[in-house]
């Protein structure tokens, strides 16, 4: 049930999106935000459902009964991998606790409250999540400054990862962070009473990207929190958090959505084809957000695939063959040339196109999701040639990529030499 409401306070349920009864402008999981207009020419915004986020059933009614029980925690913190949800779940519950809404939905309380979340422009509602430094903001970047940038990117899709809203920034060979600025600007807007009487909500997106200057900062106020304000912190690498602020939070772990139920939502959301819509799940893992992406044809993997079978098959010619040596530098300095996050990324990438290849190479075929699309390149044909001895070491020589690229090390000389190692890792039998 998609419940959205109009301007004279009454509500449409657009659980039946086809057909000439509904139009709006995107696609049905875009409804959130949307101006939807039905029936007579009737016009309905559409605020963010609880309907609207695949599986995590037992988180919803989690918050939704400590809300209705009046005993929500102060300070929460959300753990789960990319794409499962936590940032639409934070939200939704936080609209259902501003707004007093009642039953399973976000329905049934202050209308116009419920309009305000529709646009994410409720005045008690407040954001922190990692920016970097534009031609616009050149110093000292807070979430505020990129705040119209920021509602676009989330009214797009509630479920876009990191990556997706450093492409939105564009930020090209810089990394995110939240500075201490921000918690400064926390502190300053919490302490405020809240602008309709009740509670005052501040989201933490990404809260692993705090410095620690932050990091202090915000822990004095979740130690110390005014009266009626709920911090609710968003993380997919929950040890990358002081564990100060760890330990005086309320933890709830998402999982990934299963498989069954995102290939659902994909038919019933995007009109997927069924037989396609299991095969974009399996090759998701429970990453709704990698699963439009692979669904829409906007997936960033594409070139990573490109990139990955470039570089295997310079490292394989490289073996006694010196000339060779020049295309693997060629190939270093082209992925030098990207984003640090890019380069983060695609290294994981290859993380786990190695873990595919050894589980087919150790017949393990009910694990191998990934399907590479380049031409005369096939999985089955690599994975001979990742085994026991030396998936090991090529772990550990990608996992220290990404620990120096992080780092702001000289991406050139890390990657040059990662491939080195690789024409020797790659022949170990």
């Amino acid at each position: 049930m998609t419940m959205c409401i109009n301007g004279k306070g009454k509500f449409n349920d657009f659980a039946n999106r086809k057909g000439p009864r509904w139009r709006s402008g995107g696609a049905a999981t875009r409804l959130w935000g949307k101006t939807v207009t039905a029936g007579k020419g009737n016009r309905y915004i559409c605020p963010m459902q609880f309907y609207d986020i695949p599986g995590q059933e037992f988180i919803k009614s989690h918050l939704r009964q400590s809300a209705a029980s009046g005993r929500i925690a102060h300070a929460q913190l959300f753990v789960g991998p990319e794409g499962s949800g936590m940032l639409a779940m934070a939200i939704a519950y936080a609209q259902y606790i501003l707004c007093g809404n009642l039953g399973s939905e976000n329905s049934g309380g202050n209308e116009a409250c419920n309009l305000k979340f529709a646009a994410l422009a409720h005045p008690d509602l407040h954001f922190i999540y990692p920016t970097v430094s534009t031609e616009e903001v050149k110093s000292k970047p807070k979430s505020i400054d990129f705040i119209t940038e920021w509602r676009e990117f989330v009214l797009a899709n509630p479920h876009g990862s990191l990556f997706d809203w450093y492409q939105a920034l564009e930020v090209a060979n810089k990394q995110g962070l939240i500075r201490v600025e921000d918690a400064a600007e926390v502190l300053k807007v919490m302490a405020l009473k809240p602008y309709e009487g009740g509670y005052k909500i501040m989201i933490v997106w990404m809260a692993d990207k705090m410095n620690i200057e932050a990091s202090n900062k915000l822990l004095k106020i979740i130690e110390e929190p005014p009266q009626k304000t709920v911090f609710i912190l968003i993380t997919e690498n929950e040890e990358d958090i002081v564990q100060t602020i760890r330990s005086r939070c309320q933890v709830l772990h998402f999982g990934p959505i299963p498989e069954e139920i995102l290939a659902e939502t994909l038919v019933s959301r995007e009109n997927a084809d069924p037989r396609l819509a299991r095969n974009l799940a399996r090759q998701s893992q429970g990453n709704y957000s990698k699963a439009l992406h692979l669904l829409h044809g906007d997936s960033e993997e594409l070139p990573f695939e490109e990139w990955f079978v470039l570089w295997v098959r310079a490292a394989f010619r490289a073996k006694g063959n010196a000339s060779a040596i020049s295309d693997l530098i060629s190939w270093s300095e082209k992925i030098a040339g990207l984003g640090r996050e890019t380069q983060k990324k695609f290294l994981h990438f290859c993380i786990d196109m190695f873990r595919q290849a050894l589980l087919l190479n150790y017949q393990a075929t009910s694990l191998v999701y990934m399907e590479p699309k380049i031409d005369k390149f096939k999985l089955e044909n690599f994975a001979p040639f990742v085994n026991g001895n030396n998936i090991g070491e090529i772990y550990e020589e990608l996992s220290s990529a990404v620990y120096h690229i992080e780092r702001n090390g000289n991406a050139k000389i890390i990657l040059t030499d990662l491939s080195i190692k690789l024409t020797r890792l790659i022949h170990k039998k």
